[in-house]
């Protein structure tokens, strides 16, 4: 299957995003943000979000979405691997959408179930908005 321009967005946003983590110094990854006690944090934040959005659009493809939210959640691996974990969940969300037709609906872990495109356009959102206050 290739990748259609709004899958290529999300994953030019996962890998921005995730590239300027990496590049941080200690230093400033361990600096307060908005909402946050370090910038680190609120990475492993948005790195969650996608994580369980990325289960909950797989679950559609399984289930029909009935299996529920994950009992896990993504670990605190340290503050220098925040890049990487934004990477791999951020992908992951790509492509579980990208199996998905546009229309179908992912329940979001805070909030309504919404149309797979509408999912793929707020990760772009919060992606940009993370990068915004780095």
């Amino acid at each position: 299957m290739s990748e259609t321009s709004d899958e290529k967005t999300l994953a030019e946003a996962v890998d921005a995003l995730a590239d300027r983590f990496r590049a941080m110094p200690q230093s400033r990854l361990l600096g307060a943000v908005p909402g946050h006690p370090s910038r680190a944090a609120a990475g492993l934040a948005l790195a969650r979000w996608l994580a369980v959005t990325a289960r909950a659009a797989e679950a559609v493809r399984s289930d029909g979405g009935a299996e529920g939210p994950p009992t896990h959640e993504l670990p605190d691996a340290g503050t220098f691997a925040v890049g990487d974990q934004l990477a791999v969940v951020g992908h992951d969300l790509a492509a579980a959408l990208a199996a998905l037709p546009g229309d179908a609906a992912v329940a979001l872990p805070d909030g309504p179930a919404v149309a797979a495109d509408a999912v793929r356009a707020l990760a772009v959102r919060r992606l940009a908005e993370a990068s915004a206050v780095l």
